[in-house]
């Protein structure tokens, strides 16, 4: 059996005026996530884990934030082009593990949300989909609420 891992991070700035968009769904918050997309940080995560697990590189140089045709794209389109990247390549998802750092909003409440939209787009069953959550405890711009951070792994079988 070939298998592959992948690793990935990303970070956004909290601000006014946006959506807050983690795993595809639209979470209640008066701060949403800086960039040229919907800045999705969870689902550029997994994609970055994606891509590293197929040694494709990252989000930056297959969407990159300069080309207009991205700008306050959705991550689950995203995304969606870069699964097909992993299905043309012959793999499946077998399981991922996601972190969400934030300090607020409380992620369990939309917890069975994100998991549920996450398992949609990688085409996997909900119980091979883990997000997880915490706090920075007050360190760094995350700790600090200016910010919110994600990684993730996955693996991927052929």
């Amino acid at each position: 059996m070939d298998i592959r891992v992948g690793l990935g991070h990303d970070i956004h700035a909290l601000v006014e005026n946006r959506e807050l968009w983690l795993g595809g769904v639209k979470i209640p918050c008066e701060l949403g996530l800086l960039g040229h997309s919907d800045a999705d940080a969870l689902l550029h995560a997994i994609m970055d884990s994606l891509l590293g697990a197929l040694a494709l590189g990252d989000i930056g140089r297959l969407f990159p934030d300069t080309d207009p045709a991205f700008k306050n794209i959705s991550s689950a389109k995203l995304m969606q082009k870069v699964f097909e990247k992993v299905k043309s390549a012959g793999y499946r998802v077998s399981n991922l593990d996601c972190m969400i750092h934030c300090e607020k909003p409380k992620i369990s409440p939309h917890r069975e949300n994100i998991v549920t939209s996450i398992a949609r787009l990688l085409e996997v069953e909900a119980g091979r989909v883990s997000v997880k959550a915490g706090t920075n405890e007050g360190f760094d711009a995350v700790g600090q609420g200016r910010a919110i951070a994600c990684q993730a792994i996955v693996l991927l079988v052929k």
